[in-house]
C-alpha cells in the first residue's frame, strides 16, 4: 500500500463528471478516479473548509462513529476491477477490533478527509492506472490561486483549466472506467 493524498477535483470535460485526484507526496503523478457529484461536493466542502448549516451524509457518519466510541484507521483503495475502483474503510471499534467495510472509494475519501484517516493506494490499482501529471497542468497556470505545488485544493484559473481540458481529452477511452463515452 502506498500513502496517497488528495490533491484535488477536477471536472471531465468531456461528460462533466467530477474526477478526484490521488497523489503521493513526493510525486507530481495522480490517480483520478472519477465519482459522483454528491461525493464531490463532500469531497469539496471538506478541502475548501466549508461548514454547512447542516450536517451532509458524511458529516452524520463522522459523528455516529465518534459517538459509538469508534475511529476510522485508515483508508484503502484496493482494486480495480471491470472499470470500477474498490476501498475498505478500516475502523476500530470501541472494543478495539478492527474491522473492514467495503466502500465506493469517493465516500471512504469524504469521511477520511473529515476524520483526519491516511488515504492508501494498493500498488496493484497504482500499476493498472493511467496516472495524470500534475505538473503539466501547474506549469500552464503557475502562480494562479488553487495551484500551490504541495497541500493545493483544487486547480484553478483558466490556464489551469485548458490544461487539464487538453489531458483529460488525452486519456484512452478505458482510462474513463465506468464513465465511458
Amino acid at each position: 500500500m502506498v500513502k496517497v493524498l488528495v490533491a484535488g477535483i477536477t471536472m471531465d470535460p468531456s461528460n462533466n463528471t467530477p474526477v478526484v485526484l490521488l497523489k503521493q507526496a513526493d510525486s507530481n503523478m495522480a490517480i483520478p478516479i472519477w465519482i459522483g457529484l454528491v461525493e464531490a461536493s463532500a469531497i469539496a466542502t471538506e478541502l475548501e473548509g466549508t461548514r454547512l448549516a447542516r450536517p451532509m451524509t458524511h458529516d452524520l457518519l463522522k459523528t455516529v462513529l465518534l459517538t459509538l466510541g469508534g475511529a476510522l484507521e485508515r483508508v484503502e483503495v484496493t482494486e480495480l476491477r471491470d472499470n470500477t475502483f474498490y476501498a475498505n474503510l478500516i475502523m476500530q471499534g470501541r472494543d478495539g477490533a478492527t474491522h473492514r467495510v467495503d466502500s465506493r472509494p469517493s465516500d471512504a475519501i469524504a469521511l477520511a478527509l473529515r476524520l483526519g484517516a491516511d488515504i492508501f493506494v494498493s500498488r496493484s490499482v497504482l500499476e493498472a492506472t493511467q496516472m495524470v501529471d500534475l505538473s503539466q497542468i501547474r506549469s500552464a497556470g503557475e502562480g494562479e490561486k488553487g495551484d500551490a505545488p504541495d497541500g493545493d485544493k483544487k486547480p484553478g484559473g483558466e490556464a489551469s483549466k485548458d490544461k487539464w481540458t487538453q489531458i483529460l481529452e488525452n486519456l484512452k477511452p478505458e482510462d474513463f472506467g465506468k464513465y465511458k463515452m
